[in-house]
Parts: C-alpha cells; sequence; structure tokens
C-alpha cells in the first residue's frame, strides 16, 4: 500500500476514534451527573407523595400515574395502526402509488419536530375541548410513537423470507391467514423491537405535553383533564428558584433515564435473540 494511502487511513482512524471518544466523554458526563444528583434525591416519598407546592418537600406520585396512563394509551392507540399499516407496505403495497404516498409520509412524520405534533394536537383537539387534557397529550404520544412502529414493522416483515408466503400459498392459506399465522410469528422480535423503541422514545418527550396535556398540581385520573406528567414537571421544577424542587426534578430525570435504558436493553436482547 502506498506511504499517503497508509497515512490517509491512519488520519481517518484518529478522526473517527477522536469524534467517538468526544462523545462518550459528554454522554458519560450526562449520565453520572444524572446518577449522582438524582440518586441523591431518591427516596421513598417520591413514589408515595403528591408533587409539593413551591418551597416544600413531596414526590411525584401524580406524575409517574399520568406519564405512565398517558403512554399506556398512546401504546394502545398507536401500536394497531402502526402494525397495519405497517404490513400493509410490506405486504400489499410494494407495487401501489398509495403505498408510495404512505411511506413518504411517514418519512416526514419520523423527521417531524414533536413540537410540531403537539401543536397539531393543540389545534385539532385541545382548542375545540377549551381546556387540555391528558386524552390529547395521548394522542399527541401516538402520533410519535405511529411512524417508528410502522418502519419497523414495515422492515421486519420484508425480512421475512419469501419462501415462507410462497409455502403457505401453496398450501391453499388464504393470504390474511399466512400474514397472522406465519410472518407475524417470523417478525414478532422486530416488531416488538420497534414498538420499545418508540416507547422508548414517547416516555421522555416533553414538547407535545406542553401543548396537550400540560400538568396538574394535584392528583387527578380523569383523561379529560390536565394530567401530571413526569417531563413537564422535570421542566417546570428545573426552572424553578426553589431547591426543594430542583431535587425533585433531578430525581424524576434519574428515574425517567433508567427507565429508558433499561427499554435500550431489552430492545438489544431482543434483536440478538432475532439475529440467532
Amino acid at each position: 500500500m502506498p506511504l499517503r494511502r497508509r497515512l490517509a487511513d491512519i488520519l481517518a482512524l484518529l478522526f473517527a476514534g477522536a469524534a467517538t471518544v468526544f462523545g462518550l466523554v459528554w454522554l458519560v458526563w450526562i449520565l453520572w451527573t444524572t446518577a449522582v444528583q438524582g440518586g441523591a434525591a431518591l427516596s421513598p416519598a417520591l413514589f408515595t407523595q403528591m408533587t409539593p407546592p413551591p418551597g416544600e418537600s413531596g414526590g411525584l406520585l401524580n406524575a409517574f400515574y399520568g406519564s405512565a396512563v398517558m403512554v399506556l394509551l398512546a401504546l394502545v392507540i398507536g401500536t394497531p395502526i402502526g402494525i397495519a399499516a405497517g404490513t400493509y407496505l410490506a405486504e400489499h403495497g410494494r407495487h401501489s402509488r398509495l403505498a408510495a404516498v404512505v411511506s413518504f409520509i411517514n418519512d416526514i412524520l419520523l423527521s417531524a419536530p414533536s413540537i410540531v405534533i403537539g401543536l397539531f394536537i393543540y389545534e385539532l383537539v385541545v382548542r375545540p375541548m377549551g381546556h387540555f387534557s391528558g386524552f390529547a397529550g395521548s394522542l399527541a404520544l401516538a402520533m410519535v410513537l405511529l411512524p417508528i412502529v410502522v418502519r419497523t414493522t414495515d422492515e421486519a416483515l420484508r425480512l421475512v423470507p419469501n419462501t415462507m408466503r410462497e409455502a403457505g400459498f401453496a398450501l391453499g392459506i388464504p393470504r390474511w391467514r399466512v400474514t397472522a399465522r406465519v410472518l407475524y410469528k417470523a417478525a414478532l422480535s422486530g416488531i416488538v423491537t420497534g414498538v420499545l423503541l418508540g416507547l422508548a422514545r414517547i416516555a421522555g418527550e416533553t414538547a407535545p405535553l406542553l401543548f396537550t396535556a400540560l400538568n396538574n398540581q394535584f392528583w387527578s385520573a380523569s383523561l379529560s383533564q390536565p394530567l401530571a406528567n413526569v417531563p413537564v414537571v422535570i421542566f417546570q421544577y428545573a426552572m424553578s428558584p426553589y431547591d426543594q424542587w430542583h431535587e425533585l426534578a433531578w430525581a424524576g430525570a434519574f428515574v425517567l433515564t433508567a427507565f429508558v435504558l433499561c427499554l435500550n436493553l431489552g430492545v438489544r436482547f431482543l434483536a440478538r435473540g432475532a439475529k440467532r
């Protein structure tokens, strides 16, 4: 190999290594700071008491409840629609103009800022209702989740060998049953991986909830009313001048980071199982 090519390879390797180290340093710093500050603020009261008034101690029980309800409802809304749309793109619309349009719109939604989705749901739901609500927050999160599930379902089904489809058709099995009984089972780990990735994405979304669910200082189980949630509470408490609220913000950030980390580990475990 000529000397010039060797030098180019060495420089490219050094640049790639330096960029990797640069990114890892900031990532480790963020995680370490969150672990230290948030871990020190953890206490049983965090999971048993309500968000406190200014200057007092308390917990994030209502925020945890609100986030769990909205995220689960977003999963219920977005997952079936996303799997159905991904199935259409992979199995029934490979040469259809409609499928090309759907795929193009899905790509736009994937790259759209979440605050734009929050503003869209605000105009569509919040303004006609006249107030913020947990249901509007769930819709916004479902729209963030939807394109992720569509894309991963599409890709997972396209990876299933055509021989499995042909074997089902040769036995006289209807197409819908081949999809439901054969293809979904073969692509199950990939589909579940996509759903978990979407869940990790929406768990920490703040901007859409500022326009839709906002927040609630008190306990509320009604989806038709403003609902407390962890990301917005973290945002509001971190911007406040009260030390007690700062501690709760760090604790909430630590719990949210740990939750997303566990989800990503689960995704990697499922992906490794799918490869095997």
